[in-house]
């Protein structure tokens, strides 16, 4: 079967589904902030009520939502999000606990050391390396300027 460009083009435009791309953005919107929101409520909480400083009460905002993420994933919610929400669900931290949990949870039945831990970090690996490496390079040249 011989096919060329145009009638591969208008076949793949055929069976991709339709988005609509300002709907998309509003529910990416909307869910981002959401999250951020639940953020600012728990800083805002440990902050007030708890008497934390405000370096801790940032700490607790982080590690709370990592929390969230991580549980949220746990029992099988982050993924609908996921679907409803697009980039919006991503883009917070919670996005990158879903990133280190999905594929721990997705792999463990080939074993704790070779599925679990092994895969855990398959996407947010790149990514803390990269961070750390960036982090330990601009160490580097704050300290030489």
């Amino acid at each position: 079967m011989n096919v060329d460009k145009q009638q591969y083009q208008s076949w793949v435009e055929e069976v991709s589904p339709q988005t609509n791309l300002g709907w998309g953005c509003l529910k990416a919107f909307l869910v981002g902030g959401l999250i951020c929101v639940l953020g600012q409520c728990i800083h805002d909480y440990v902050l007030g009520l708890a008497g934390m400083t405000e370096k801790t009460a940032a700490a607790w905002t982080s590690i709370s939502l990592i929390f969230l993420g991580a549980f949220v994933t746990g029992v099988g919610w982050y993924d609908n999000i996921g679907h409803f929400a697009g980039a919006g669900s991503i883009i917070p931290i919670t996005g990158f606990a879903n990133s280190v949990c999905s594929p721990a949870m997705e792999f463990k039945t080939e074993g704790y050391v070779y599925g679990m831990a092994a895969k855990m970090f398959i996407v947010a690996g790149p990514i803390i390396v990269f961070g750390v490496l960036a982090g330990a390079l601009v160490g580097i040249l704050y300290l030489f300027l």
